[in-house]
């Protein structure tokens, strides 16, 4: 049986980066996004986010493939947040995300970055963050409205 461990922090944000999570509906998708993940063999190590975004700290199987687990973690938690009627507005994810890979030695600055999501938000946008992410690792900035 192979034997793989490769970490990934994932990052997606609301359609239209949308304020749609306030902190009593973040904290129910945040769960379910667990349990979801959980029931679909997609081990996440870490999520939570803000208003209008999700960070999520996730390892890969040798099955599994970073397109395919965030197609299983945004669309149903997409269809479950709709079908449980947590926002007044269709809610929907920007089709968008980013994610980068994370050695054993970073865990725990990654693990303490989202956890602290609240705190940090309180001095920069999400923009602000996807724009400097972007610059660290080299990404082209993506300027669209889905």
């Amino acid at each position: 049986m192979p034997m793989i461990k490769i970490w990934i922090h994932l990052v997606w944000s609301t359609k239209n980066r949308a304020p749609f999570l306030t902190k009593d509906i973040r904290q129910k998708v945040f769960t379910h996004i667990r349990e979801n993940a959980k029931e679909k063999k997609i081990h996440i190590d870490f999520v939570n986010g803000y208003v209008d975004h999700v960070h999520c700290l996730i390892s890969l199987e040798q099955d599994q493939t970073i397109s395919k687990i965030v197609q299983l973690i945004k669309g149903e938690s997409a269809f479950w947040i709709n079908k449980n009627n947590l926002c007044k507005d269709k809610f929907e994810w920007q089709g968008e995300y980013f994610a980068v890979s994370v050695s054993e030695s970073g865990l725990n600055k990654v693990r303490d970055y989202i956890r602290n999501q609240e705190i940090h938000h309180k001095k920069k946008t999400f923009l602000q963050e996807y724009d400097e992410f972007m610059e660290k690792y080299g990404f082209e900035i993506i300027r669209s409205s889905g």
